[in-house]
């Protein structure tokens, strides 16, 4: 077991610049807003920071650390968990590589971002728009950080990592202490290698091509609508609750379709609540506790498997909580 006063006090006096909450609530750091305390939480504002914070907790304390952008895609329990968390956010690098310094062979016009993992994809989207380059439409309206959004492949409206990314960096855990570079991450539907690695994203590499200003932000400016007519952004949500299903008879499947074909829109379980806008969200309509939001989605689940015989596979990722928390 972790001595959490020892290693907040280790860091302190090895890492002076670092910052450091204790017992810090979850609640404060995931758009569900829901999500107990985290003994210790690390914001470094470096790599260096972040390489020397993983250093002393693996190899002096054992304590392996769990890895977090902006909590957009994050449930934690109400109880919290007993672990330390290093948040991404002040990883907030973002220009434009100079001109003719990257070769690209696949794309000969394209031009190079390099974003830390703790940018927004808002603030990624943006900069690319000023910059008169397009192929980032799709994440202006994605609540995460760069980070998060290569660790799913975040997508949206035809448009995910996978199309933009060229390379990833990533800080691996002690004792190898190295920083590796992948330019292939693995991308699948809402994956990418990271999910089964225990390595810290670092800084991001995007390449794209060149486009009209005005015809980009009128693209963004129309998914923005788009979002603003069909989901409940009114309220905290983690976005898609559930992973699309795989094809059926070479057909696409849609969890928002099959939950409300099941006629779920508004089941409610405390302060959780099948949004009445989106079957797709599950939202929280005030005070919903983490419990509120696990039974409605195994509600849900169950519901919807026993109707349509199609298991629905959450997309959320989960924290402090037994793997067994989605059966049913």
């Amino acid at each position: 077991m972790t001595n959490w006063n020892a290693l907040y006090d280790r860091l302190r006096g090895s890492v002076p610049s670092l910052e450091l909450r204790r017992d810090e609530p979850m609640s404060r750091h995931t758009t569900f807003k829901v999500g107990g305390p985290v003994p210790l939480m690390a914001l470094p504002k470096s790599e260096e920071e972040v390489r020397q914070a993983m250093s002393v907790a693996v190899l002096e304390f054992g304590a392996h650390p769990f890895f977090m952008g902006k909590g957009s895609n994050l449930l934690v329990s109400d109880a919290g968990a007993d672990l330390l968390v290093i948040k991404a956010d002040g990883l907030d690098r973002l220009e434009l590589e100079e001109e003719g310094k990257t070769q690209v062979a696949a794309r000969p016009n394209g031009r190079v971002i390099v974003a830390g993992s703790g940018v927004s994809m808002a603030r990624l989207a943006n900069f690319a728009l000023e910059n008169g380059l397009t192929g980032l439409e799709f994440a202006h309206g994605i609540p995460g950080s760069v980070g998060g959004g290569v660790y799913m492949n975040a997508g949206a409206y035809g448009g995910e990592m996978s199309q933009v990314v060229t390379s990833v960096s990533s800080a691996d855990l002690p004792p190898e202490e190295m920083i590796r570079e992948l330019k292939d991450p693995g991308f699948s539907y809402r994956h990418s290698v990271y999910q089964e690695r225990n390595e810290f994203i670092l800084r991001v590499c995007f390449t794209l091509e060149p486009g009209d200003p005005a015809e980009i932000k009128a693209k963004m400016d129309d998914f923005a609508q788009r979002r603003r007519e069909k989901q409940p952004l009114e309220y905290p949500s983690a976005g898609s609750t559930f992973k699309r299903p795989p094809e059926v008879d070479g057909q696409p499947v849609y969890a928002a379709a099959l939950i409300d074909q099941c006629g779920l829109k508004g089941l409610t379980v405390g302060g959780a609540q099948v949004s009445e806008k989106h079957a797709g969200f599950i939202v929280n309509k005030g005070g919903a506790t983490c419990n509120d939001i696990v039974e409605l989605m195994a509600q849900v689940r169950e519901r919807v498997f026993r109707e349509t015989g199609v298991t629905l596979e959450p997309e959320v990722r989960y924290l402090g909580m037994e793997e067994d928390t989605w059966n049913f």
